[in-house]
């Protein structure tokens, strides 16, 4: 009787403790796109070359920018965000997970405010860029205009490249 007991014990115990795993959560499906990144905006010319002189034209230094995951988690869609810091832009990019790519169809409405945009050539390259502190850290790269800009006809420039790494966590490589 006791060996009964002691067996129904033990399948109880197990069946409880299984039954309290928790389950794993898994990443979004644009999660190899995804991330916060600092990154520098210079101004480029229509074959996406940085123009003299026009490196970070209006002395912004590093900003935050995120690529994240639409609301229907789909692998082809990424919304990209500058969080206000450079023009206020918001947009939903199509993206291609396996290539590590993403960009618009030509010019989309902006969700932050009123104006459209363009980004074009658009990857994330693994392990591509260096921290603060010389560790290796994935970079972002992309190129962005936009409707409402006066700056490009005025100053000889086509668009912006926005180019950067991932951010790490670490207070020496903000």
């Amino acid at each position: 009787m006791k060996k009964i007991l002691y067996f129904a014990a033990l399948l109880l115990t197990m069946t409880f403790a299984t039954s309290c795993e928790k389950e794993k959560i898994g990443g979004t499906a644009t999660e190899a796109l995804a991330g916060d990144w600092y990154v520098t905006i210079d101004a480029a010319d229509e074959n996406g070359n940085v123009v003299e002189g026009l490196e970070d034209p209006f002395g912004l230094g590093r900003i935050h920018v995120a690529t994240f995951n639409t609301a229907a988690n789909t692998a082809d869609k990424l919304y990209v965000t500058d969080f206000g810091d450079f023009w206020g832009f918001k947009v939903r990019t199509n993206s291609d997970v396996n290539a590590l790519t993403f960009s618009t169809a030509g010019a989309v409405a902006n969700e932050s405010y009123d104006c459209n945009v363009t980004i074009t050539d658009g990857k994330i390259l693994p392990k591509a860029g260096k921290q603060n502190n010389g560790s290796a850290a994935d970079s972002i790269v992309f190129y962005v205009s936009f409707d409402d800009d006066p700056y490009p006809a005025a100053y000889g420039y086509a668009k912006y490249k926005v180019s950067g790494v991932r951010y790490s966590g670490l207070e020496e490589n903000d």
